[in-house]
């Protein structure tokens, strides 16, 4: 049964939808902090399809998923407003075009990305990503670290995962635990949820908009539709990996991307920037399919283009069976390889969704997981930030040694490789985006314009 909104407007049919998703997806440009404030505008503070707080309680059950929370979140409200058909349609119009953008830069990049002109492009990429993911530490922590104690869960996210390489499951399960022990014990910090703190410009109440306060009949827990849906989605997920191990072989190209991230798929939590330091790490050291400075060339890919920062993985995929192409031809096998990276990436976000959101819809009013949620989301600050210092001593540093001693496991840079002008290009797009809060696009082809311009002078 269609659930009844509590306002007079008529409740949008699936074609409405649909268009409002594409609009979206097309929109969705400066990472998942940028895709979370666009939606938040257009489907709260314009639509009102849902409020605030509702809103809110899905994107920190998003932050708790491994994957990008933000297309996660489109799944979510999709599936809220129109059950599956609609969760399946906001999730695919969210992602395409970035699939399709990202697939033409990857063509491009392996044509003609080691040659003068583009690797110049890409050299004034770097810089401006490295401003731009500093910034997506400071937004998201803006909201995220609303007091002592979620700065302490940060802090410690941080020092844990870049000086002593702790697995990032672990920080996440121990915030989530303190969370939970926070609330339960009545601690101050601990009582207000909220993870992101207010994500747009306008409050909006949930009894204010078409959802209302209640959950809509679909939303109920079915453990028959919990099973049905665990089936399909598995089987869409892991019968093309399993084939590909059987067919192909393990050490095939094809299988090692599969199997990788079909692994980073259930491993990866905290959204986009947290799996890339994940994927950049592994890419780079174990699978040898990347430089670190492709790495970036890819992140900038990701951040000139609408959908998931996570379509990065895409360009990685594609570069990895580009150069491991055996006996087809490499474009074909880069294509095939970045479809695959992203089949794989993406399936899994719409069971976790599938599966597990009526549950998280029945637990709304349940303070002590909010709490655990909350803390969580903080946890996630202290991992951006290791990304963004990971990030940023590759592009400023030609050389890192590593530093194993007393328990540390980091890399320290070699202060005589700096790169002045790739230092000059940061400092100029942090001023951009700081000083003149200039977006994300301008500030990223200012400074590909400008990495072209130092490379032509000969001063880069």
């Amino acid at each position: 049964m269609q659930h009844q909104p509590l306002s007079s407007r008529p409740y949008p049919t699936l074609a409405q939808a649909t268009r409002i998703w594409a609009r979206i997806g097309l929109l969705s440009f400066g990472g998942p902090a940028g895709q979370i404030a666009l939606m938040h505008r257009i489907l709260v503070e314009e639509q009102k399809w849902l409020g605030e707080q509702r809103f809110l309680h899905a994107l920190n059950f998003c932050m708790l998923l491994p994957g990008p929370e933000a297309m996660q979140l489109a799944v979510y409200i999709g599936w809220l407003m129109h059950r599956t058909l609609g969760g399946i349609i906001a999730g695919l119009l969210f992602v395409l075009p970035g699939l399709v953008s990202i697939m033409a830069l990857s063509w491009i990049y392996a044509i003609w990305g080691d040659t003068g002109p583009m690797a110049a492009l890409f050299f004034g990429l770097k810089a401006a990503v490295l401003a731009i993911v500093v910034q997506a530490v400071i937004r998201i922590g803006s909201r995220a670290l609303r007091n002592g104690a979620m700065i302490g869960i940060a802090a410690a996210s941080f020092v844990a995962i870049f000086a002593f390489g702790v697995p990032f499951p672990v920080i996440i399960l121990v915030a989530g635990l303190i969370g939970f022990w926070g609330a339960r014990a009545g601690l101050p910090a601990f009582r207000d949820g909220g993870g992101h703190g207010k994500a747009g410009g306008v409050a909006v109440a949930d009894a204010d908009t078409l959802l209302g306060e209640e959950a809509p009949d679909h939303t109920q827990v079915s453990v028959a539709w919990a099973s049905r849906i665990s089936v399909v989605f598995l089987a869409l997920w892991l019968v093309p990996v399993a084939a590909l191990a059987l067919l192909a072989g393990p050490a095939n190209v094809f299988s090692q991307i599969a199997a990788f991230f079909s692994v980073m798929a259930v491993v990866t939590f905290g959204g986009a920037y947290a799996v890339l330091a994940y994927v950049a790490q592994q890419a780079v050291e174990t699978y040898g399919w990347l430089a670190p400075g492709e790495m970036l060339d890819g992140l900038g890919m990701a951040e000139t283009t609408p959908g998931p920062l996570i379509m990065v993985t895409q360009f990685v995929g594609f570069m990895g069976a580009f150069r491991e192409a055996g006996g087809m031809p490499p474009l074909l096998a880069g294509t095939l390889g970045g479809l695959l990276t992203t089949w794989v990436t993406f399936v899994p976000c719409f069971l976790w969704i599938f599966l597990g959101a009526p549950f998280i819809e029945r637990l709304r009013d349940n303070r002590v997981l909010t709490a655990a949620l909350t803390a969580i989301t903080a946890a996630v600050v202290g991992v951006i930030l290791n990304l963004a210092v990971w990030f940023g001593l590759h592009v400023l540093f030609g050389q890192l040694r590593p530093l194993t001693a007393w328990g540390l496991d980091l890399d320290l840079p070699v202060w005589r490789t700096l790169d002045v002008a790739a230092a000059i290009l940061v400092v100029a797009a942090a001023v951009a985006v700081f000083r003149f809060r200039l977006g994300a696009v301008t500030v990223l082809a200012g400074c590909a314009l400008a990495g072209l311009a130092l490379r032509l002078t000969g001063i880069a």
